[in-house]
């Protein structure tokens, strides 16, 4: 088979219409990809888009990996057989709301790093990467038997910068690489972002959420003929913590431009379903202060995080009827929520009791970036001695994110956040000279969106100075809190502190379920060894979904992780979330 762009798109010179919707297979458990297909199939799709996260496939350098939730091969191959075409975007950056916009973190360590540019150590990364990961997709595409009908070039590539060496460049290697099917980019519906992120040879669209003659009449003019697309219809939009409540559209106004949308066009809805931020992978964005992502990326879209068919799922439907054949699917996957209750405190021990059995300490004179010590995400610990302070007045933390909580003899001194580490702090401190300083910093998601990606390096980058001079002799103590197999709960335990915290509960039958956290202060949990993101009370989020496939028959186990020394004793297991 064979598509082309011309005037708009053909499969096998018949002009066909793209009605796409978007799922982040890495944002799905694997055992609920067919389902979340058949419901996009089921609404009158004939397409599904996803990015491709490069921090995810390459966590370390030339370490890779494609299984699992990461098996992107057999997403694709599960939407072909299911009768649906696929759009691909493997950036290198795909924004998304993703940990540092899918770049990965490990490309901070290198001095003087420029990211998406003609920066010749860059582009060798990209360039190992893509000749990996394009000999796993170049089989899938469309002329090859596959169902891949389109790939992207960067992305929103104009709201970034105009580095058009950089573009030709990334176009000419997927191509190299043996990319063969139309070649796309995405931008802003706006004049000065089409003018830096498009580039000759590759169909332009553009990415909105309103306004469709609007925003349509824009890329006409920038571009008389080819296709009218909106790659992302945003549906929705996403929360960050403490942003006083879950983020919704109106539902009116967004079916009205998806039917004007497809009058005019194309479309790739975004998103069909949201999924979830696992682990520590949520973004952040940086205006004026840090806004860190929460856990669920719910979007308010078509599905619900879980799955769950929505009133907007109806309406879209309806439209989408106005253009295409809306065929029957059958729903193969049974999936119900169930609510296991509530679940004490099992056992309970202090970080700084099993400090060692967690990591293994750096020894250096000053302090070093989570990136220098070869660590992602999660959080580091520094920890000195006082041999030469008996009082401490001021305190600076030098390149220092996100947030860092300061200890004296384990007792807590200050927490800084986002921009009160940008100056020194005035505090009242006095202890016996060779006292312990601990400084637990916690990397809360580096940036995805604009021009301060190259800043994102973690933990504190230059050093610390205690009433005005710098304090050396450090241990440093990476905590990734990908493996928690060593922790021991039989050692002591420090009210106040930040501690780890175990839960167990019987499953006689499996079903999705959401953790309330209420009570609690700030944190990640892990179910059954996995970590299913973080928590913090300041909301909107309330509970944490845990899908059925991360529990088994009989005994589960959960652990928290909370730095705060606020704890409720209790936690519960609902049928029902609570984003907000």
């Amino acid at each position: 088979m064979k598509f082309e762009i011309r005037d708009t798109f053909y499969l096998d010179n018949q002009q066909m219409q793209i009605i796409s919707g978007s799922i982040h297979y890495f944002r799905v458990v694997p055992e609920y990809w067919r389902d979340r297909l058949e419901k996009l199939k089921a609404m009158g799709c004939n397409t599904v888009e996803t990015y491709i996260p490069w921090n995810l496939h390459e966590p370390k350098k030339s370490e890779f990996h494609f299984d699992g939730m990461l098996d992107v091969v057999r997403f694709v191959r599960l939407a072909q057989d299911l009768g649906l075409y696929v759009i691909l975007r493997p950036a290198p950056y795909i924004c998304a709301e993703w940990e540092l916009g899918g770049l990965p973190a490990w490309l901070l360590a290198e001095d003087g790093m420029r990211l998406r540019a003609a920066y010749p150590p860059f582009q060798k990364h990209v360039a190992d990467y893509y000749h990996v990961l394009m000999e796993k997709l170049v089989p899938l595409q469309i002329d090859q038997g596959g169902p891949v009908i389109m790939m992207q070039v960067e992305n929103e590539y104009g709201s970034y910068s105009n580095d058009k060496t950089y573009l030709r460049w990334l176009r000419d290697l997927m191509r190299t690489e043996g990319v063969t099917v139309p070649l796309v980019t995405s931008d802003g519906p706006e004049t000065e972002c089409l003018d830096g992120g498009t580039l000759e040879g590759v169909t332009p669209t553009v990415n909105f959420g309103s306004h469709t003659e609007e925003r349509f009449g824009v890329l006409r003019e920038y571009r008389p003929g080819g296709p009218l697309m909106c790659m992302e219809f945003w549906v929705g939009w996403f929360d960050y913590w403490g942003n006083g409540g879950h983020m919704t559209g109106n539902l009116e106004e967004s079916v009205q431009d998806l039917d004007k949308m497809l009058e005019l066009g194309h479309v790739n809805i975004y998103m069909f379903e949201g999924g979830t931020n696992f682990g520590f992978m949520s973004g952040a964005n940086y205006y004026d202060r840090l806004t860190p992502d929460v856990t669920s990326y719910d979007y308010d879209a078509v599905l619900t995080e879980d799955g769950q068919i929505t009133e907007k799922y109806r309406r879209y439907r309806d439209v989408i009827a106005k253009y295409r054949e809306v065929p029957e699917v059958k729903l193969s996957t049974n999936i119900r929520r169930i609510a296991y209750g509530k679940l004490p405190v099992q056992d309970k021990v202090g970080l700084f009791s099993v400090l060692e059995d967690l990591s293994a300490p750096v020894e250096g004179i000053h302090t070093q970036s989570m990136e220098r010590l070869g660590q992602n995400y999660g959080y580091i610990l520094y920890r000195s001695n006082l041999d030469t302070e008996d009082h401490i007045g001021r305190l600076r933390l030098y390149r220092a994110n996100d947030r860092a909580q300061v200890f004296v003899d384990s007792t807590p001194l200050v927490t800084l956040y986002d921009r009160e580490l940008l100056e020194e702090k005035q505090v009242d401190a006095s202890f016996e000279k060779g006292a312990s300083l601990d400084i637990l910093v916690e990397n809360m998601g580096r940036v995805n969106f604009g021009p301060r990606l190259e800043e994102q390096r973690k933990g504190i980058g230059q050093g610390v100075v205690i009433n005005g001079h710098w304090h050396t002799g450090w241990r440093q103590y990476p905590l990734p809190l990908d493996n928690l197999e060593k922790l021991d709960f039989s050692k002591a335990y420090q009210p106040g502190l930040p501690g780890f915290y175990r839960f167990v509960f019987d499953a006689a039958e499996l079903g999705d379920t959401f953790l309330d956290f209420s009570g609690w202060g700030k944190g990640c949990a892990f179910v059954n060894g996995y970590n299913i993101g973080r928590f913090w009370e300041i909301g909107p989020q309330r509970r944490l979904y845990i899908p059925a496939p991360l529990l088994r028959p009989g005994m589960n186990e959960i652990i928290f992780f909370e730095t705060e020394g606020r704890t409720g004793g209790i936690i519960t297991l609902r049928d029902t979330p609570d984003i907000g």
